[in-house]
């Protein structure tokens, strides 16, 4: 033995332990990109440095999990880039044995169809719900097995998930099992709900972890917006709902956990270079140590947030080329003061209108409105809301009002009807865009939207004059269940005479008729489902997929126009 050398076997150490390399807990997530750059979201198991095509960024750390967003730079308009994901300098995507194609960035500007795929309300994925939940198979899975061996120009170019990524307050049973585990009996919220940030961390771990699903997020664009299931159900229905809430010992955790975890999860990536240039809590967080955690940082913002929701714009804009979409926050930002109720407040509503006419001006041809919340519901639904907003106005502090109050949260009555001089303004913009007030009206205006747990299309038939087609395109679930009584509530509510007698009530009750018009064009149908637009030039369609109990595949049960050349 050579003097100075130890011999281990003989003195009993053990040599250290070698160093296991770090590795992706989730993602990649490809998210904002346009013509020329993109940015590549991943979660890992430790600090490191992320390499996505020779650009690199450290990870940050929040609530002890690890976060990276990595900006590319100086790509083709209209090129497709297969890449990679390294972590210090080892790859670990895409996952070795993958029957997937290679994950890619395809930027705007290429030939052919702009392809947008849409939908909300994903429960979990389907390998963590129990058979006996009785949940049809997951759209998003089986959306992405079907695309996948597709030629790259069949692709969809953007997926929009308009709500409901995952569900704070529905639990599979997996996940309430490990709750019980984690808390050992000590309270910290209701029992079958999450809590806090680690709590958190585990719903998108359950909903993003298929392989299928990782893969479609990893290729294709993706542009998110929350609902309330990702805080709680019934998020900021009314002023007595949030009075309510606020007193309940476990709220602030709550509120403070799910805008963490949806700034980290899914708001990040929603925004350009630019605006990540410009936005002083992410700019705070690339300034941070290795060392240090953003969590107390991110949880004042949120807490700012939930306080005052003008301290934070959750809604923002992509620009696709001949297309643009505006997506809006219709649940952080109300005004709840029942005399003044609004969907969104004065600035924000401004902020929309302002980015619909630049649009405009840009001379698009397609303007998208996203929102999880639809604008244009079935009308028995709509009389019924605009019927429940005026007795809660007039009786508000009476038994009336109190008793059309708990009708307003059982029944969920609060998506745009029940925000009546909001749904009425947002209705103003459209038709003054569709009328060419702002300069050449395009060819279509589209709102499209989830929530409501069934698919169908309508169109704005009253003002007349409409230069532009104006739509309603609502798609949900993409994984969950509308039960039989739901189902036959929403076919009663698109009924003639269910209209005609709501119509009525509404008038009973005084409530301000409105000069908007619309028609269903399609639907309803039921189901887990996915959508697809497809533009070109100023064409457009508007295709949909369904899937239910029994059913092993997405069937196409849709594919209409929605404007000619």
């Amino acid at each position: 033995m050579q003097a100075g050398h130890r011999d281990v076997r003989q003195s009993g150490a053990m040599p250290p332990p070698e160093k296991s390399s770090p590795a992706l807990r989730l993602g990649p997530l490809l998210r904002h990109v346009d013509p020329v750059s993109a940015t590549v979201w991943v979660e890992t198991d430790r600090p490191c440095e992320v390499e996505v095509l020779g650009r690199r960024a450290r990870t940050f750390c929040v609530g002890g999990h690890h976060y990276a967003l990595v900006l590319v730079e100086d790509l083709e308009p209209g090129s497709s880039t297969p890449y990679e994901v390294h972590l210090d300098g080892g790859k670990v995507w895409p996952p070795a044995g993958s029957e997937f194609p290679p994950s890619r960035i395809r930027t705007a500007g290429g030939a052919g169809p702009f392809r947008i795929s849409f939908g909300s309300c994903r429960y979990a994925s389907a390998r963590t719900v129990e058979d006996s939940e009785k949940i049809p198979p997951d759209a998003l899975d089986l959306y992405a097995t079907r695309i996948a061996p597709l030629p790259e120009d069949q692709w969809p170019d953007a997926l929009v998930l308009l709500g409901d990524q995952v569900y704070a307050d529905e639990l599979t049973k997996e996940t309430k099992s490990w709750l019980a585990r984690r808390r050992s009996g000590t309270p910290n919220g209701p029992e079958d709900e999450v809590a806090d940030f680690e709590e958190y961390t585990r719903l998108y771990v359950e909903s993003w972890g298929d392989p299928q699903v990782r893969w479609l997020l990893s290729t294709i664009p993706s542009s998110m917006i929350f609902d309330d299931h990702e805080m709680i159900d019934d998020w900021n229905t009314s002023a007595a709902w949030r009075e309510k809430v606020i007193h309940e010992g476990w709220w602030t955790e709550r509120i403070s956990a799910g805008l963490v975890s949806y700034w980290v999860y899914q708001h990040l990536g929603n925004l350009s270079p630019h605006e990540l240039d410009e936005n002083t809590t992410w700019q705070a967080i690339r300034g941070l140590e290795d060392t240090d955690d953003a969590e107390p940082m991110l949880r004042e913002m949120a807490r700012a947030a939930d306080a005052e929701p003008a301290s934070i714009r959750w809604s923002y804009v992509r620009h696709w080329g001949n297309a643009r979409l505006i997506m809006i926050d219709s649940r952080a930002g109300r005004v709840l003061e029942e005399q003044d109720r609004r969907m969104l407040d004065d600035a924000e509503f401004d902020w929309v209108e302002a980015a619909m006419r630049r649009a405009v001006s840009d001379g698009v041809d397609h303007l998208i409105l996203g929102t999880s919340l639809p604008w244009l519901l079935p009308h028995a639904i709509y009389s019924i809301e605009r019927w429940n907003e005026t007795l809660n106005v007039r009786h508000e502090g009476h038994w009336r009002g109190w008793l059309a109050e708990q009708l307003r949260q059982a029944a969920d009555l609060e998506h745009w009807a029940a925000f009546g001089s909001s749904f009425e303004r947002l209705g103003r913009a459209l038709t003054a865009v569709a009328r060419g007030e702002h300069g050449p009206a395009p060819a279509t205006a589209l709102v499209l939207s989830g929530d409501v747990h069934h698919a169908y299309a309508a169109e704005l038939v009253r003002p007349r004059g409409l230069d532009a087609r104006v739509h309603q395109l609502t798609v949900s679930p993409l994984h969950n269940q509308a039960p039989h009584p739901i189902r036959v509530g929403f076919r009663i509510g698109w009924s003639r005479w269910a209209k005609r007698f709501t119509e009525a009530l509404a008038r009973l009750a005084k409530a301000e008729p409105s000069g908007l018009q619309w028609d269903k064009q399609a639907g309803p149908f039921f189901g887990n489902q996915i959508g697809e637009l497809v533009l070109s030039g100023r064409e457009a369609r508007f295709k949909l997929s369904v899937t239910d109990l029994g059913q092993e595949e997405l069937r196409e049960v849709l594919d209409m126009p929605l404007a000619g050349a």
